[in-house]
């Protein structure tokens, strides 16, 4: 008899079991569905960082939006010294970038040949705005000047450069950009070194 009964209960029992444990495995899959979704909710929400005030509301969408992005320069305009220098810069660029163009014309193009005089304009120009303010065109000019003229560089041959030819028949070379930054420098004494490392790749010797 007990035996019959036992029989009998074990369906209902082995059933009743096997529900508690889909049960348990339900209540299992939805807690890691429960915990997946909180983390994925954490990791998309912006993260405080350490100067921000938890209890403040937004603090760090706030944070991420003011953060200038790496590189970008509309920030700095805010800044009024940055404007002013932006500015001045702007400025020198226009003073001297006609006589800078001309002169990298003059040696890179085929105007003129190897130890050929310039014209009378070009070499006006590059007298006044550029061998006048060279810090040494004194001993340059020597006995005086009769031309300017464009030639081969007596060290580096692959490379041209302008010429004082003098009154007594020597001749040496002369560095434009060197003129160009005794320029800025005389013009624009609070901005020029600034400009200079910023605009000339190197000085030259």
């Amino acid at each position: 008899m007990t035996s019959l009964l036992l029989l009998r209960t074990l369906p209902l029992l082995r059933s009743g079991f096997l529900s508690h444990r889909h049960q348990a495995s339900i209540a299992a899959a939805g807690f890691l569905s429960r915990r997946q979704r909180l983390l994925c909710s954490l990791a998309e929400k912006p993260q405080l960082r350490e100067d921000d005030s938890p209890g403040e509301e937004g603090s760090a969408t706030a944070a991420i939006s003011s953060t200038p992005s790496p590189g970008g320069d509309n920030w700095r305009f805010e800044d009024p010294d940055y404007r002013k220098w932006k500015n001045r810069e702007a400025e020198i660029l226009r003073d001297i970038e006609p006589v800078a163009l001309l002169a990298k014309d003059i040696l890179h193009s085929d105007r003129y040949l190897d130890g050929e005089r310039l014209d009378f304009e070009d070499e006006k120009i590059v007298m006044e705005k550029l061998l006048a303010y060279h810090p040494y065109s004194k001993d340059k000019i020597g006995c005086g000047l009769d031309f300017i003229m464009v030639d081969r560089h007596p060290q580096f041959r692959h490379s041209r450069c302008l010429f004082v030819v003098r009154t007594d028949g020597g001749w040496i070379d002369f560095s434009y950009q060197k003129c160009l930054r005794a320029y800025v420098r005389d013009r624009y004494p609070s901005h020029a070194e600034r400009f200079i490392r910023e605009h000339f790749k190197r000085a030259s010797s």
